[in-house]
């Protein structure tokens, strides 16, 4: 047992040590984003219409003073860079570490088009269109799961308690569909102060844990990297948020999340590490197919169901905080299943 402390205690050591150094690039970048943000009225345009083209009231009633007060968005280039740098300097590996970093500038590049046309457009859908991102996101994850196939030689994916499903070539779908499903949800679950980035630091930290557990070490460092950088961004942006991090922030954190499951083998272990993001992205599926088939009806008085509970009177601090708490526990679970699976 001592002969193995000593060999792990600085592998975690250093893994912990890019954590910290991510939290501290962010920290030193927020001041500069802060200044051109506030200087440039970087200031988030609300949607005013529904997925089916219908006026929002309820989020709109709801968010009328964090409207009126002007709350810059795009703060998630913060910890894009912050966790980029940390990475090219300090953890660059071919095999753990190329792929996620390359999701997260991707869908950092996908949030930041519909951010800057969310600032500058004048359309009621405040940014790209759904179809438009839904393709775009589709692309890049095809593009990384060519890679993960025909690079790295991925062709199984693991099944818990059942043991390595053989896909072959099929692995590219399921990866774009990892990725994809990711990167829409967290970037649905980012309605709330510090909502998005709890839920995102608590599902980072758990695949740190599995990643040490299967000696994904390059790839655990990469995890706490981007937990270092979000527990500098949620210093700012936990209620009243100082800034948003845009879709640049939701989406970088989306596809790569979906991108870290497929590298640890935790296809079907996201969904339950992530299951807060599952709920909050079925909520919306759910209430469009409702109001679809039942005459305009809905199930919940707003979605992502976050604002359903505002909308019942919950504070935008215990609705927050609460599903941090689901967050956490959802991690456990995952990291339960994981192990009791056989995945390590």
């Amino acid at each position: 047992m001592n002969e193995l402390l000593n060999e792990l205690t600085p592998v975690i050591t250093r893994i912990f040590l890019l954590g910290g150094a991510a939290f501290a690039i962010a920290m030193a970048l927020t001041p500069v984003y802060t200044y051109f943000a506030y200087k440039y009225k970087f200031w988030k345009r609300q949607k005013t219409v529904t997925l089916d083209g219908r006026k929002l009231t309820v989020v709109g009633k709801l968010h009328a003073a964090k409207i009126a007060r002007h709350v810059p968005t795009m703060a998630g280039c913060i910890f894009v860079l912050a966790i980029a740098l940390t990475t090219l300097l300090f953890n660059l590996s071919r095999p753990q570490t190329w792929l996620p970093l390359a999701a997260l500038i991707g869908g950092a590049a996908v949030g930041l088009i519909d951010d800057i046309l969310n600032l500058r457009g004048h359309n009621a859908v405040a940014g790209l269109r759904a179809p438009v991102k839904f393709t775009m996101i589709a692309i890049l994850g095809l593009a990384l799961g060519w890679f993960f196939w025909y690079k790295l030689g991925f062709t199984t994916v693991h099944v818990p308690f059942i043991g390595e499903w053989e896909v072959g070539i099929w692995i590219v779908p399921l990866f774009a569909f990892a990725v994809m499903a990711a990167g829409n949800a967290v970037n649905i679950s980012d309605g709330l102060d510090g909502l998005a980035g709890g839920l995102a630091a608590s599902a980072f930290a758990m695949f740190a844990v599995i990643a040490v557990l299967g000696q994904q070490f390059g790839l655990a460092g990469f995890c706490l990297t981007i937990v270092g950088a979000l527990l500098a961004y949620l210093w700012f942006n936990v209620y009243p948020a100082r800034f948003f991090m845009g879709d640049v922030g939701s989406f970088a954190l989306g596809v790569s999340l979906g991108v870290v499951a497929m590298l640890t083998n935790c296809l079907f272990i996201l969904p339950i590490i992530g299951a807060v993001f599952v709920i909050e992205t079925g909520s919306v599926i759910i209430q469009q197919i409702s109001k679809k088939l039942r005459s305009g009806q809905k199930i919940w008085s707003a979605t992502p169901i976050h604002h359903h509970f505002e909308a019942k009177g919950w504070s935008e601090t215990k609705v927050t905080m609460r599903f941090w708490v689901l967050g956490n526990i959802a991690g456990i679970v995952g990291i339960i299943i994981a192990l009791a699976g056989g995945h390590v």
